[in-house]
């Protein structure tokens, strides 16, 4: 009889607990729009407001560390010190140690000129087309930015059309300067610096890249309900339109 009672006070107890806390730690970083400090040094961006949605809905707890950069932050990933990483590609590769939630928003590449110059190059309709021309080409010293690019740039290289920068800052001034026709990049990435410095582009009729972007959750230190719990909220906030909102806030692509 004393067992019958210590077990069904065990069943009713484990009834009035609360789950497990769902909580999870990411980096800070300077990613504009998507995630960055203000004028006033409070952390906005797309990827930050969509996030807060999300573990909103979720009921999760989103804490977070200073800033580290890219190759720190994604080292201390892998060996298990950060649990959540946004703004993921899911590849094989990264499945010995993520698991990845169902895509949030995507992510775009686009081809920008200087407005008001080389009118011609806004018929161009593919980045074939771009890379048999004569158009020099600014882009990214590094990062994916599609396999069409991939494809094209030993090419642009070899024919002395490509320049590289190593941020978008950087790469808006060569732009500005002319130091090459065109610029390859993030779209809202260079919509957003191109703002700052007050320059104005024209955009290509084309996207080298559309992909979907997922949250990456470290596979050691969060749980398979974990990630249904977002996978959940994501699903859920974009049926009632929460999320779109959001990117449309934004002009998201």
């Amino acid at each position: 009889m004393r067992l019958r009672h210590l077990l069904l006070a065990a069943t009713l107890l484990g009834s009035v607990l609360p789950a497990q806390a769902c909580r999870m730690t990411m980096a800070l970083e300077q990613w504009p729009p998507y995630l960055y400090r203000d004028a006033q040094g409070n952390y906005t961006g797309l990827d930050l407001e969509l996030l807060r949605a999300i573990f909103k809905e979720a009921r999760c707890t989103l804490l977070s560390v200073p800033e580290l950069p890219t190759a720190r932050r994604q080292l201390l990933f892998q060996k298990g010190g950060l649990d959540l990483m946004l703004a993921a590609s899911d590849t094989s590769e990264r499945h010995a140690y993520a698991r990845f939630s169902v895509s949030y928003r995507d992510e775009a590449v686009g081809i920008f000129g200087k407005a008001g110059t080389h009118a011609a190059q806004r018929h161009v309709g593919s980045f074939a087309q771009l890379a048999r021309g004569k158009s020099t080409l600014l882009a990214p010293k590094v990062g994916w930015y599609g396999a069409q690019y991939a494809a094209a740039r030993p090419a642009l290289e070899k024919a002395g059309r490509l320049n590289t920068f190593g941020s978008f800052r950087q790469g808006i001034r060569m732009l500005d300067a002319g130091r090459a026709d065109l610029l390859l990049g993030d779209v809202l990435a260079v919509r957003h610096e191109a703002r700052l410095q007050g320059v104005a582009l024209n955009t290509l009729p084309f996207l080298v890249l559309r992909a979907p972007v997922h949250l990456m959750l470290n596979a050691r230190t969060t749980s398979s309900d974990d990630l249904a719990r977002l996978n959940a909220a994501i699903t859920h906030l974009e049926q009632r339109g929460v999320l779109a909102a959001i990117r449309n806030s934004y002009e998201a692509p």
